[in-house]
């Protein structure tokens, strides 16, 4: 079995409002309820807007401390889902769910252990 990293992108700016937030939510809470019974899930989380971030950088001896995002840009990664598949085709399958469910960019890639 291999692990992957669904990772979740999403514009920045506000959180869309409850009404079309809320039963997305419900569906993705229903989604993770479905992998946890078929045994993919790992784990997932949501993370905070990217101007929470701190990033550290190495600068000979020294390191650089620096607030916000590694990178600008227009979207952000604003979450992720760690599966335990066969391959990528099984882990296709999962991400296909999740970016139905969300209407979001969905990146899959497998880890190297």
């Amino acid at each position: 079995m291999n692990q992957y990293m669904l990772s979740i992108y999403q514009p920045d700016g506000p959180a869309p409002e409850p009404e079309i937030l809320d039963p997305m939510m419900r569906e993705l809470e229903a989604l993770n309820a479905e992998m946890q019974e078929a045994g993919v899930w790992v784990f997932s989380a949501g993370m905070h807007p990217p101007e929470t971030a701190t990033v550290l950088k190495a600068q000979g001896d020294d390191v650089l401390v620096t607030d916000g995002p590694f990178t600008e840009g227009k979207e952000h990664l604003g979450g992720f889902t760690i599966i335990r598949v066969d391959d990528l085709d099984a882990a296709l399958h999962w991400a296909r769910r999740l970016t139905k469910i969300l209407r979001l960019p969905i990146e899959v890639r497998p880890s190297q252990s």
